[in-house]
């Protein structure tokens, strides 16, 4: 398999530096609009032949197209922020290649009623064309980060093995990291961050379908395991809720996040201050849209590692009937401590986990384990072999048995 990356970035870098350790693939090209950050990326990789760096706009689906049939590509990986999926997502198809991202297609609010209905729903301009990836054959494997992705496989390994019945698929994300000497420093995207976090969460719930409702609402104080502790989770926008009812029984599907109260004020105040716009405005005869601004002024979080100490958890709790028939709740998640990543690969815990999943899924693709066409999610495939492949990573996944009266807390 002859893969490319585009985005060198964290994420971007974290999944080459992963992949180096495996021979599922015979090139992957790093594309960048910075080709010197995406030769920064090759000097983790000890001189690996395989891989290789080039200059590539995201932007452009010509210039992508053209890479793909110069460097002979079978797959891309998809490691940009989410507003350059359509060039990218598009050149894919008129290329024929595979494709995979960590993301999909943004959202757009409900004119009239933002915090009731949904407008155009994360992934919807992919699915718009599934049917023609499908009839060309073509496999888009959307959403395969941590969440979107590991969140989704547990989803369908519980509904495979653990539950004859589920209530509702909640993911929950939290995390005990610190960033020494910074008071406001985000570990990932801060664009995508305000992205998901200021639109509109998503909930879907079987009777219903998809509603939304206000930023940060329903909060609950949910018990984290190893450790890490209680956090307030509050609902944020994520492709869970749109992905897995598609391919999940269950009657109730929510995504939230441990924000914590400063990093929530941060994005009000953001907010409130038309910082979270993307829409261009002049300042000193220069163009520049708000949100690029706060991103060029924050830390690069790749560049973090050397000062963040902690873990994070990405996990889905899943409640309903198990397959005795007595009721349960279970919480499967993924920890991954900050120091081992950074001894491990040199790249800090959030961009390696979300990082580890598409070169897992990539490897089950070149293999033929994972088979398919069209535009589909994590859950439309069987998931032990992929939590299998996890664990020969030496990043096995965990489950938490809670009591279903409290399943906030965990089993002890």
């Amino acid at each position: 398999m002859r893969i490319l990356v585009i985005g060198a970035g964290g994420v971007g870098t974290a999944a080459a530096a992963i992949a180096r350790r495996r021979d599922f693939f015979e090139q992957i090209v790093l594309g960048d609009l910075s080709l010197e950050r995406a030769n920064r990326a090759l000097t983790l990789l000890g001189g690996d032949a395989r891989f290789s760096a080039v200059a590539l706009d995201a932007s452009d689906a010509d210039a992508i197209v053209a890479l793909v049939e110069a460097e002979r590509i079978d797959a891309i990986l998809n490691a940009c922020d989410p507003w350059l999926n359509p060039s990218i997502f598009g050149a894919a198809g008129r290329a024929g290649c595979t494709y995979l991202d960590m993301a999909m297609t943004l959202s757009q609010r409900h004119p009239e009623r933002p915090f009731e209905q949904p407008g155009v729903m994360l992934g919807d301009d992919q699915f718009a064309v599934a049917v023609d990836w499908e009839a060309a054959g073509r496999l888009a494997l959307c959403g395969i980060g941590v969440e979107p992705g590991l969140s989704d496989v547990f989803a369908r390994y519980a509904a495979d093995h653990l539950f004859e019945r589920i209530d509702e698929v909640g993911v929950r994300d939290g995390a005990d990291l610190v960033v020494e000497g910074l008071a406001f420093a985000p570990t990932f995207s801060i664009w995508t961050t305000i992205e998901e976090c200021l639109n509109p969460p998503l909930i879907w719930e079987r009777e219903r379908g998809w509603y939304t409702t206000v930023p940060f609402s329903e909060p609950e104080l949910f018990e984290f395991p190893a450790g890490i502790g209680t956090l307030e989770c509050v609902n944020v926008e994520h492709e869970e809720v749109v992905l897995v009812p598609r391919w999940v029984q269950c009657d109730r599907v929510t995504f939230k996040y441990g924000l914590g109260d400063e990093f929530i004020g941060v994005l009000k105040t953001l907010h409130l201050l038309g910082l979270d716009s993307v829409e261009p405005v002049r300042v000193k005869g220069v163009e520049v849209a708000p949100r690029d601004l706060v991103a060029a002024a924050l830390p690069d979080p790749a560049t973090l590692g050397d000062r963040m100490s902690g873990r994070t958890c990405a996990g889905t709790l899943v409640t309903g009937t198990g397959k005795d028939g007595a009721a349960r709740a279970v919480y499967l998640h993924h920890i991954v401590d900050n120091a081992e990543t950074m001894e491990r690969d040199g790249v800090q815990a959030v961009v390696w986990q979300t990082a580890i999943n598409p070169v897992v899924a990539l490897e089950l693709l070149a293999t033929g384990v994972w088979q398919g066409a069209g535009v589909l999610g994590p859950e439309a495939f069987d998931a032990v072999p992929f939590l299998e492949l996890l664990a020969e990573h030496g990043a096995p996944h965990a489950l938490d048995e809670r009591d279903p009266a409290d399943p906030l807390r965990t089993g002890g």
